[in-house]
């Protein structure tokens, strides 16, 4: 049942987005980021619904009448010379073949994101791909934090096989990081069942990244938590809230769980944790030693007996967004990846001095500062974590950047922004009266 309820949803949505690319924009993020056909189990789960939707998406670009325009901002640019230095280091990989066979994977990935970065021009593309990016993960995280609630936390939470996601570590670090963006999705709604329900959606979303068990994500949600605090205007207020909320969530959790999270103190006795360290260590000697860095596939034993760190005895992957960049691509590769990223946060600072204090713009204003929230969550939990190639910050780059181009094209001074129907038509009062009620202080 759910293989052919998938087909149909699918095949009635392809026709849609062969002639309007956003569509099909949409439906790729919808199958990329929540894999839905590995919620199924027949014909479905291994049909190539991704490949068939990119097919679509790129016949699209000859077919439609809608405006396709590329963003040349900084952002962009670095993007796409962080993907050619990839290039360049598959080329030169230790082990080419597999290597060309990984770059196939994220170059399908940056494709559709310099599609979704042409196809996006309205308020209403704008909020949808965030809908469909929150909801996708979303969904995870109500699912994992049901069944943390239900197992009194006993469990531990995973996504779905074969997927980024799937490691229960990742999977908590991505929901940590949608809990931003429905935070966002929440504030511009008008409908009271809805608010709520993204308010629970977000409950939930916590229980599971705790119930994942995952260290990082831990840290993640610290540090997203400190943002929000230094933010505030009125510290001692939320501090107090954050605080509470805090104590409540960790105290539901077993004993097992603050154990394990005891470990982030005392790495130094902890195998996986000294195990990380020594790879970190593999990938910056091997970076060292080699301009273009080893290419994507460089975690083995050969490799180990040449560039690993004194006493290493296996070798994993980096398990850091920074040090698998390094030891992938070399010193030029993460010197990229790092101005990728800086220059995301200063897209998002840049949008929240134009768009504060101007009503008609407050929700420019709150999703700004929502996806920084949400890119520091990656920053931090990353630092752990194998996902230097993942979607969904890429996604968040993108909404950065085609608002600031919808900002840029002046169409909301004429009144022509428009919100999706899911929200209602005074988000944006509501939105500004949020604003000043609860005045965010900027970045």
């Amino acid at each position: 049942m759910r293989d052919l309820l998938l087909v149909g949803i699918f095949l009635a949505v392809l026709p849609i987005a062969l002639r309007h690319t956003w569509i099909g924009v949409l439906l790729w993020t919808w199958l990329s980021i929540m894999n839905p056909h590995r919620l199924t189990f027949g014909f479905a789960q291994d049909a190539p619904f991704a490949a068939a939707a990119a097919g679509v998406i790129f016949l699209s670009l000859f077919i439609t009448r809608d405006k396709l325009r590329m963003p040349w901002s900084p952002p962009v640019i670095v993007l796409f010379l962080f993907v050619f230095w990839m290039c360049i280091t598959t080329a030169f990989a230790l082990d080419p073949g597999d290597s060309w066979h990984q770059l196939n994977k994220v170059l399908k990935i940056q494709l559709v994101t310099a599609i979704a970065l042409m196809a996006l021009h309205e308020r209403r593309h704008i909020e949808l791909f965030i809908w469909v990016n929150a909801l996708s993960i979303g969904f995870y995280g109500f699912k994992g934090g049901l069944y943390t609630l239900t197992t009194g936390g006993g469990g531990r939470v995973w996504g779905p096989a074969g997927s980024f996601i799937a490691d229960n570590n990742h999977l908590a670090v991505a929901v940590i990081m949608v809990i931003p963006l429905l935070n966002y999705l929440r504030t511009v709604a008008t409908h009271k069942y809805l608010r709520l329900g993204l308010l629970l959606l977000m409950v939930f979303c916590a229980f599971s990244a705790l119930g994942s068990q995952s260290r990082g994500a831990l840290l993640a949600i610290a540090a997203m938590t400190m943002v929000l605090w230094a933010r505030s205007q009125n510290k001692v207020a939320t501090g107090l809230i954050l605080a509470v909320i805090g104590v409540a969530l960790i105290a539901f959790m077993p004993s097992a769980w603050e154990d394990r999270m005891s470990t982030i103190g005392t790495y130094e006795s902890d195998g996986s944790a000294m195990g990380r360290i020594r790879t970190w260590q593999f990938c910056a000697n091997l970076a060292a030693d080699r301009l273009t860095g080893g290419g994507f596939s460089i975690y083995n034993v050969q490799n180990l007996a040449i560039w690993g760190a004194p006493g290493a005895r296996s070798v994993h992957v980096a398990h850091s967004i920074y040090f698998s960049v390094l030891g992938e691509h070399g010193y030029v590769g993460l010197l990229l990846f790092l101005l990728l990223w800086w220059l995301a946060m200063r897209q998002a600072a840049r949008l929240r001095k134009a768009s504060k204090g101007k009503a008609e713009l407050a929700w420019v204003f709150h999703l700004a500062g929502m996806c920084q929230v949400s890119l520091v969550g990656y920053f931090v939990g990353g630092a752990f974590l194998q996902l230097a190639y993942f979607d969904l910050p890429y996604n968040i780059l993108v909404i950065l950047i085609v608002t600031q181009r919808w900002l840029d094209a002046g169409g909301w001074k004429a009144g022509a922004a428009g919100s999706v129907a899911l929200a209602g038509g005074s988000a944006q009062q509501r939105l500004s009266s949020a604003t000043a009620t609860h005045q965010v202080a900027p970045s």
